[in-house]
């Protein structure tokens, strides 16, 4: 066996740890994001999608283990075999299929504009931000958006985009007047409003490429399938509308 083995990693072959084992799967998340994944004082995880991958891990018949990551290590996660699914209001990208492969999409979204309580910003389009400093999440689809059609484009200047690894830090910055404006998923930035004063300068459709998906490793057609089948089933029972309530998401 210890011959085989060898032979295999001299032939080239990459081999990976199947991060699940038997009734188990282990899911990454990046858990800075309310009202979809977060902590509570306990340090439990909570929200929409934690709640929802509880919901899917009961109707596969699998136990769920939750890892928080930094948003733009998830996929790397996936490839690398230390997680098995991705939920963390993830959109999926042509960029990201090459990578990891999507489920049917369980949320529509809407993105959004946060800026101080008393500024006196005003934003009617998405291209209205490129005048401010701007802040997005490392790795989202709203980060790559403002790179290929504001900075490559010579709309904004790249000393004047700022690249957060977790959104609560970028509201922190945005209050204290280091950037000016931050561009997130709607449902988020309502939350990261309340916690942090600020206000909703826009809400819009204008950048938004795809609902929200979960991601399992490339090629994962048999855990891809229960995932799907799954959120079918929560939708026509009417258990993800009630979770979608019971976080008042748009």
């Amino acid at each position: 066996m210890k011959k085989f083995f060898g032979l295999l990693l001299m032939a080239g072959v990459f081999l990976t740890t199947v991060a699940h084992a038997g009734d188990a799967i282990v899911v990454g998340t990046s858990a800075d994001y309310p009202p979809y994944e977060y902590t509570d004082a306990a340090g439990d995880f909570v929200g929409f999608d934690m709640d929802l991958i509880r919901a899917i891990g009961e109707k596969i018949g699998k136990k769920v283990k939750i890892v928080d990551m930094g948003f733009d290590t998830l996929i790397a996660g996936l490839q690398n075999g230390k997680i098995d699914v991705v939920i963390a209001a993830m959109q999926a990208s042509d960029e990201r299929k090459k990578m990891v492969d999507f489920s049917n999409v369980y949320h529509e979204i809407k993105d959004a504009i946060l800026v101080k309580a008393d500024s006196d910003i005003e934003i009617n389009s998405i291209h209205d931000i490129s005048q401010y400093k701007v802040a997005s999440q490392t790795g989202t689809i709203q980060e790559k958006w403002i790179q290929e059609n504001l900075v490559k484009k010579g709309k904004l200047a790249a000393k004047d985009y700022f690249s957060y690894e977790r959104v609560d830090n970028a509201a922190m910055d945005i209050k204290a007047g280091r950037v000016d404006v931050l561009h997130i998923i709607a449902d988020p930035a309502l939350s990261l409003a309340e916690k942090n004063n600020l206000k909703i300068a826009l809400i819009t459709t204008e950048a938004v490429s795809a609902g929200q998906s979960l991601a399992v490793t490339k090629g994962n057609t048999e855990l891809l399938t229960l995932i799907n089948r799954a959120i079918e089933e929560l939708k026509a029972e009417g258990i993800l509308q009630e979770l979608m309530d019971k976080y008042k998401l748009l």
